[in-house]
């Protein structure tokens, strides 16, 4: 059973403006970092961590606000992503997949459709999970009648438990085509695992689920219009959106390690006996290793916020969405991923420098950042020729040498990336 003590933010209105949103999310940051190593090393399911977030107004923060929401922009929601994700990796990781899928309907389905999730989103205060993972091709999808019928398995579904809605994706039997829509994550048929047992993002529930006959009209199918797709660019974007939260929750844990690492330093470090400073504090090489690793941060924060800002441009306007500026946009959201997947690991491993061997103690949580970080960003090698050799815990599948490689080919040749799952 998690600690979390909620702070009661019902009797203060809220936020108006994004630094009022992002202030509220280092509020709720605040509340998590009190027990985060605790929970860490618990592992139990977070639903008190997010009730905290409903309770805080985060969940509907991207809302429209004629039906309670904060009607915010994608900015906005980075930028709390980034702060949550601080205090405790996991939590940060729900909320920004919370984003991604409560936008999801936006991104895939027609008005009609995203007009009414969002407005029972907001008022319900829905907090979204996902059983999507497109190298898992085994989630058939068939008809029946007026209804479509979800049968499978995926290997991760973030969110499972701690969700009110889950968003599923299958294929469509007989096709290629695939198939997005949302439903209680109580339904009849649809099994959560709990089986996410990995050294990091411990608190994500993002085990396996199955999908036995799990059933939802036709008409809640993203996208289809009289059983048939009507594809738009726009809807490419969910790649580059999702990859912005993974580049914003890395980021919240680097500056989270590096603000814990910090206050040790700060008031439990000793100074190295031969070192001739009676502080930690004043030792050279631990002023030069924060410097450092601050300017590296501080560098990949402006260029996360530069291109979310770009990215909202086209969230703005989204019929006018051309292939080019969705492969442009694309180019530079793997630039970012690139550095933030070289950034936080690095923070992750050389705080240990700077703080000494007592830091080391499983008391301190130390650890938790860098095993958080490792879990989730891919891979900096090149994966074997073998494509079947490249299954790995979630996040270890988008090796970051292909990140590098859209931005390359796009400096030496112009070319833009095709859309694919990952790009």
């Amino acid at each position: 059973m998690s600690t979390v003590t909620p702070t009661d933010w019902t009797t203060r209105p809220a936020p108006r403006t994004a630094d009022g949103w992002i202030a509220r999310a280092a509020e709720v940051a605040a509340v998590l970092a009190t027990d985060a190593a605790e929970r860490d090393r618990a592992g139990a399911t977070p639903y008190a961590e997010v009730q905290l977030l409903k309770d805080a107004g985060l969940v509907t923060l991207l809302g429209p606000t004629e039906h309670g929401g904060a009607g915010q922009d994608w900015p906005t929601a980075y930028r709390v992503v980034r702060e949550v994700a601080k205090a405790d990796g996991s939590i940060g990781q729900l909320l920004g997949y919370h984003y991604l899928w409560f936008w999801a309907a936006r991104l895939v389905g027609t008005r009609e459709q995203w007009e009414q999730v969002e407005a029972e989103a907001s008022r319900g205060r829905w907090f979204f999970g996902g059983a999507v993972n497109p190298r898992d091709k085994d989630v058939v999808v068939t008809e029946d009648g007026d209804d479509l019928v979800f049968t499978g398995r995926k290997s991760f579904s973030t969110g499972s438990k701690v969700s009110d809605v889950t968003v599923l994706e299958g294929v469509l039997e007989g096709t290629d085509d695939h198939v997005f829509a949302i439903v209680p994550s109580d339904s009849a048929g649809l099994t959560f695992h709990d089986d996410w047992d990995n050294i990091g993002q411990r608190l994500t529930e993002s085990g396996g689920v199955t999908l036995d006959g799990v059933r939802t009209p036709w008409a809640s199918a993203a996208g289809y219009v009289d059983k048939v797709f009507r594809p738009r660019v726009y809807n490419t974007l969910n790649v580059p959106t999702i990859q912005l939260v993974f580049v914003n929750f890395y980021l919240g844990i680097a500056g989270g390690a590096l603000e814990t690492a910090a206050t040790y330093t700060r008031t439990k470090s000793r100074s190295w006996l031969h070192g001739g400073s009676e502080r930690a504090v004043d030792e050279p090489y631990v002023i030069d290793t924060y410097g450092d690793l601050t300017a590296k941060l501080w560098a990949a924060e402006a260029l996360a916020d530069a291109v979310a800002a770009e990215g909202q441009k086209l969230h703005d306007d989204p019929d006018a969405v051309t292939p080019e500026a969705r492969g442009a946009f694309e180019v530079r959201v793997a630039a970012i991923k690139s550095r933030a997947t070289d950034v936080a690991p690095e923070i992750g491993n050389r705080i240990f420098e700077v703080t000494g061997a007592r830091a080391t103690a499983t008391s301190e949580g130390l650890d938790r950042f860098w095993r958080n970080v490792r879990t989730r960003p891919p891979v900096t090698r090149p994966p074997p020729l073998n494509e079947a050799l490249c299954a790995a815990p979630s996040g270890l599948h988008d090796p970051v040498a292909y990140k590098r490689r859209e931005v390359g080919r796009w400096v030496l040749e112009g070319e833009l990336p095709e859309p694919t799952w990952y790009s």
